[in-house]
């Protein structure tokens, strides 16, 4: 066995012992854990930032977004510690009745949410998602082990050691929360396929490493694909509305999954909206890349390939493309939408609702920012991630996905006849 491989096996089977006493643990108990693990994390301050700039040395040449995500600031560890407050303040997803009935023979039926047991998160370089995914996980019943990025090895194993040390006050087994030193793709083969350790992987990265798990697992995966995202602007747009919002759809942070990447604009409306839409873009330092029929109508305008249409740029960078109306707009989503998060961009209700029909994303908006479809913004508190998979859950995940379900069945000597 490799040095990596015993790594594994050693945290796997140690977040399976502390799934174990997880499972029984209180509420009360996870909320001291949540909240002893966020008063660690702001006391580690000055060291978590040490391992941060020790990362960010080593990726000088790295694009200014990635090295954007990577960043942790005072005022952004003060939200990692704000998140595992709120979370903990979220209502016990476990023992919640989720159907309950009485049979016909007297018997009693009911169906509650339980923890799933060991989950693998398989990420790329966010620190923010260990901390996110370690009290998702916690205040759901679970164990959780982290593989994230190469380049963010120092900052993870700082606030891990921070949040071990609040576990250990609340006297929760550390092995809670894990996350291994190994960051090569034989950890990610070993780690997915711990069949009998881990009960769940959800990974969360660009396309090769989505496919790397997926081809390798021997356990359960809920995939958070790329984004690639639409919003649609009708000729019944309020226009005024739509630049605003998709001027902060892609320049409010567009290194996440639910940036927006492609602009689908109605012909009948494209020599009003264009012009300004591409002034507002400019000023917000996107680059634009267009169809000819976009840069017949505004300046500054790339030439837009193929490649463009399915591409997730995670920059500030912008596909837009003229099309014939709301139909060829839907045609578009349909052959290039990931299927993360798309909209429209209307005042006509009819027109709204058909998009709402036929689109088949994990989020569709109408008159909003794609930079919505966010966990804490549709009111889950926080999110381990976007699943685009269809099975179990779908679009953000919050508590309730974190948990599966069990019967209990209450009876009084009841026989099957």
């Amino acid at each position: 066995m490799s040095v990596t491989s015993a790594e594994v096996d050693l945290k796997a089977r140690d977040a399976r012992t502390a799934a174990g006493v997880l499972h029984h643990a209180s509420d009360a108990t996870r909320r001291q854990a949540l909240a002893a693990m966020a008063e660690a994390i702001r006391g580690s301050r000055a060291e978590i930032l040490a391992a941060n700039r020790r990362d960010l040395d080593t990726l000088a040449d790295r694009p200014p977004a990635f090295r954007e995500r990577l960043t942790l600031t005072d005022g952004r560890i003060d939200g990692l510690a704000r998140a595992l407050d709120t979370i903990a303040g979220l209502p016990d997803p476990l023992g919640q009745v989720v159907a309950r009935s009485t049979r016909p023979n007297g018997m009693q039926v009911a169906k509650i949410r339980v923890p799933i047991g060991v989950i693998a998160l398989v990420y790329e370089s966010r620190p923010n998602v260990t901390v996110d995914a370690a009290g998702l996980c916690l205040r759901a019943g679970n164990a959780v082990v982290l593989r994230g990025g190469a380049e963010s090895v120092h900052s993870d194993h700082a606030l891990v050691q921070a949040m071990h040390e609040g576990l250990r006050v609340a006297g929760v087994p550390s092995a809670a929360v894990s996350s291994l030193e190994h960051r090569d793709y034989e950890a990610i083969r070993d780690l997915v396929g711990a069949r009998g350790l881990v009960d769940l992987v959800i990974p969360r990265g660009g396309e090769a490493l989505i496919h790397y798990v997926t081809e390798h697992a021997r356990v359960p995966v809920l995939k958070h694909e790329k984004g690639v995202t639409h919003l649609f602007i009708d000729r019944a747009a309020d226009l005024d509305m739509a630049a605003r919002v998709i001027v902060n759809a892609k320049a409010n942070r567009p290194s996440t999954c639910n940036a927006l990447e492609t602009v689908l604009v109605d012909r009948a409306i494209a020599g009003r909206v264009l012009p300004p839409l591409v002034h507002a873009l400019h000023a917000a330092g996107v680059e634009v890349r267009g169809c000819a029929e976009t840069r017949r109508h505004a300046a500054g305008v790339s030439p837009a390939t193929e490649d463009d249409w399915a591409a997730e740029y995670l920059d500030l960078i912008l596909a837009v493309r003229v099309v014939d109306g709301l139909d060829e707009a839907l045609a578009h989503i349909r052959a290039y939408s990931s299927g993360l998060a798309d909209g429209i961009l209307t005042e006509d209700e009819e027109r709204a609702e058909r998009f709402l029909r036929e689109v088949d994303s994990a989020a569709v908006l109408v008159n909003a920012s794609t930079r919505l479809v966010d966990g804490g913004e549709i009111g889950l508190g926080a999110e381990i991630g976007i699943s685009t998979s269809r099975l179990h859950a779908r679009g953000p995940m919050g508590l309730e996905d974190l948990t599966t379900t069990k019967w209990v069945i209450r009876g009084t000597g009841q026989i099957r006849t």
